[in-house]
C-alpha cells in the first residue's frame, strides 16, 4: 500500500483527504491509500514517519508549515526563499519538501489582477502568508504585512492601524489567517469593512465556508471577491505530480 496524507493540528475541515481518495479511485488506484496526521506538536513528526513506512507523499498545513523543515532532509530553491513547506515527497529514505502554495496562488488569483492592485495587504504572517508575499513580490506589488500581536518588520501594521488611509492605499487585501474557517465561521479579522470599495479585490484563502465573514463583508461594500478553493485544487494537482516524480 503506497500512503499519503496531510499533517496538521486540526484537520476536521480538511479538503485533502477527500481530494485525493476520489482521485485515487477515479485513477483506479486501489494500492493507494491517504490519511489524516492530527498532532498537537511538530516533534511528534518523527513518530509518524516510524509507524507508517509506506509513507510517499505529505501535506503540510496549519500550523506546521515553518517548523517542519528542520525535519526535512533537502528543500526546493523555491520552498527556501519562502521560508515554508507545504508538500513533502519521501524518497529513497529521504525527505523532500517544496511549497506549491504560491504555484496555487499565482494561478488563482491571476485572472482577477489589474493595475488598481499595486500594494497589498496580508492578513496574518504565518507559513501562507510567505507564499503569498513570494508570489505578489515577484510580479512587482507592494506587500505589507497585518499582525495580531507584534510587527515583526517595518512593512507590518497592527490591526487597529488599519484605518481608512490604509483601506484607501491597499486595494488588494489577502486573509491567510484561519479567521472564519470551518467550525468558527463567526469569526473574522478585525478590519474597517465600510472602507471596502468596488476598486478592492478580497482575496481569502479558506474555502469552507464558500463565503466567509471577511468576503460577505468586503462584497457587501463593492469588492470582488475570490475563496481559496481554486488555489487549494491548484496545489493539489502540483502535488500529485511532484509525488509522481
Amino acid at each position: 500500500m503506497k500512503k499519503f496524507g496531510l499533517i496538521g493540528k486540526s484537520l476536521s475541515h480538511s479538503f485533502s483527504k477527500s481530494y485525493f481518495e476520489k482521485k485515487f479511485n477515479d485513477l483506479g488506484l486501489q494500492n493507494h491509500a491517504y490519511h489524516n496526521f492530527e498532532i498537537s506538536s511538530v516533534d511528534q513528526f518523527p513518530s509518524i514517519l516510524k509507524n507508517n513506512k509506506n509513507l510517499i507523499g505529505l501535506n503540510v498545513t496549519i500550523p506546521y508549515k515553518e517548523n517542519i523543515i528542520p525535519f526535512l532532509n533537502t528543500i526546493s530553491a523555491e520552498a527556501r526563499e519562502i521560508g515554508a513547506v507545504n508538500c513533502i515527497k519521501i524518497a529513497h529514505g529521504k525527505l523532500n519538501g517544496h511549497n506549491t502554495d504560491a504555484y496555487g496562488f499565482a494561478q488563482s488569483i491571476k485572472p482577477f489582477l489589474d493595475v488598481s492592485h499595486q500594494r497589498a495587504l496580508i492578513l496574518g504572517t504565518g507559513g501562507s502568508s510567505k507564499a503569498v508575499a513570494y508570489v505578489l513580490k515577484n510580479i512587482g506589488v507592494d506587500v505589507y504585512f497585518v499582525s495580531s500581536t507584534e510587527k515583526k518588520s517595518p512593512n507590518t501594521l497592527l490591526y487597529n492601524e488599519v484605518n481608512e488611509y490604509v483601506m484607501a492605499a491597499f486595494k488588494l487585501i489577502v486573509n491567510t489567517t484561519p479567521l472564519g474557517m470551518h467550525p468558527n465561521e463567526g469569526a473574522s479579522p478585525a478590519l474597517p469593512y465600510h472602507f471596502f470599495t468596488k476598486d478592492h479585490l478580497a482575496y481569502d484563502l479558506i474555502y469552507n465556508p464558500e463565503k466567509t465573514v471577511f468576503l460577505k463583508q468586503a462584497h457587501a461594500n463593492g469588492a470582488v471577491i475570490v475563496n481559496g478553493l481554486s488555489m487549494l485544487q491548484l496545489q493539489a494537482e502540483k502535488n500529485w505530480e511532484i509525488w509522481k516524480e
